[in-house]
């Protein structure tokens, strides 16, 4: 499997930034890590062999980029407004240098969305912020409620980097063609949050899979069941 390295100093964090890419070419699928994961962890885990019929036959180019939970969301050293700040500039990391990359790299100008876990997360908050980017999203046992890291503030940047709250008001229509899967599991810990989210887009009217797996947890065997059925979908 083609497999490349990339360091740079990010301007959008103001420090260097590392990642993973597989594969030469097709659908760029950025592939977000769990929480505080690093930008190998889904190729540790093996969640990249699971897929690696579609990577080597060119039906998906994936992006693995590190994550920066632990100066955001989990950073409990300091205020919540910097923890949500913070976040929101790994946001602009991702869409100005991930996204650009991928597109300069595959000549796709949307991007499918995928993570496990936090990283479940990650995909659904940059899918639905970014529509107009994003052709898929495939969170896996996403959690989408960070009002939970808050320690009750609130403000613009909680409110834009929590799904749940600023889905229901987003009417941007590249929602409604966009290919949506929300994996979750029978003893999925994240379950509850999956079902909710399913019942926004129901009351939106926007079309998506609401997959409960049965009999399975929230661990990686579900998960390297789910990604490469969920990458078949693609067209």
């Amino acid at each position: 499997m083609e497999e490349s390295y990339h360091k740079w100093y990010s301007p959008a964090i103001g420090r260097d930034f590392e990642m993973l890419v597989f594969g030469y070419g097709g659908q760029p699928v950025i592939l977000f890590p769990t929480s505080k994961g690093s930008y190998y962890q889904n190729k540790d885990q093996g969640l990249i062999d699971a897929v690696s019929w579609f990577v080597d036959n060119g039906k998906v180019k994936i992006y693995c980029p590190d994550s920066i939970d632990a100066d955001s969301w989990y950073n409990k050293s300091v205020e919540p407004a910097v923890r949500a700040y913070n976040h929101t500039r790994y946001d602009m990391l991702i869409l100005e240098e991930v996204v650009s990359r991928a597109q300069n790299e595959t000549g796709y100008h949307k991007v499918a969305t995928a993570g496990c876990s936090f990283g479940g997360y990650h995909a659904v908050n940059f899918a639905f912020r970014h529509p107009e980017f994003c052709s898929y999203c495939f969170p896996m046992s996403g959690a989408f409620d960070m009002k939970q890291f808050m320690d009750g503030y609130y403000d613009d940047n909680v409110y834009y980097n929590n799904p749940l709250d600023f889905i229901p008001n987003d009417n941007n229509p590249d929602l409604w063609n966009m290919g949506i899967v929300l994996g979750t599991a029978e003893f999925d810990s994240c379950r509850e949050d999956n079902e909710r989210l399913s019942g926004i887009l129901h009351q939106k009217n926007i079309q998506h899979w609401l997959d409960i797996r049965p009999n399975a947890n929230h661990d990686w065997p579900i998960w390297k069941e789910m990604f490469p059925h969920y990458l078949s979908l693609i067209k």
